[in-house]
């Protein structure tokens, strides 16, 4: 499990383009119900020095996810059907945040302004990839994982 600011050490330029491509909002988080069904949510990412999140309502279905299983998905929206800009995708577990250090540079690095009652999650990094169709120059490789450990 690693923090953004690890792998964004170990692959700068895949994070970079990670960046940019989250920052257009919506991303898409994908997480797990209980019966092991999958769920989909829309979600404004967050990076805040070293760290990705996602704030929340704290009676969110995704939110249950990813307190009872932790697994998520993420993937940033493309723009048209040509696939503008190119896609980023990152997989890996989410942590509650009950930091308030963190809390406050999550809420001092959102692009909007959080409500008060959001609970907000840290989205460790195991795996990130991107792909494009020829509009776009990529990060070689395009793709990283954490190491084990």
């Amino acid at each position: 499990m690693s923090t953004w600011g690890e792998f964004r050490g170990q692959h700068p330029s895949l994070a970079a383009f990670g960046a940019e491509r989250l920052g257009h909002a919506p991303a898409y988080l994908a997480t797990v119900r209980a019966d092991g069904a999958p769920r989909v949510h829309p979600v404004t990412p967050v990076i805040g020095d070293d760290h990705l999140f996602v704030f929340m309502e704290p009676t969110s279905p995704k939110g249950r996810d990813l307190r009872e299983r932790g697994g998520y998905a993420l993937h940033s929206a493309v723009p048209d059907m040509e696939g503008t800009g190119g896609e980023f995708y990152v997989s890996g577990t989410a942590t509650l945040v009950d930091d308030q250090e963190l809390l406050a540079l999550a809420v001092a690095s959102a692009t909007y302004s959080p409500a008060e009652r959001y609970i907000l999650f840290e989205l460790h990094v195991d795996e990130a990839r991107c792909n494009g169709y020829g509009d776009v120059t990529l990060p070689s490789p395009g793709r990283w994982s954490a190491p084990r450990r």
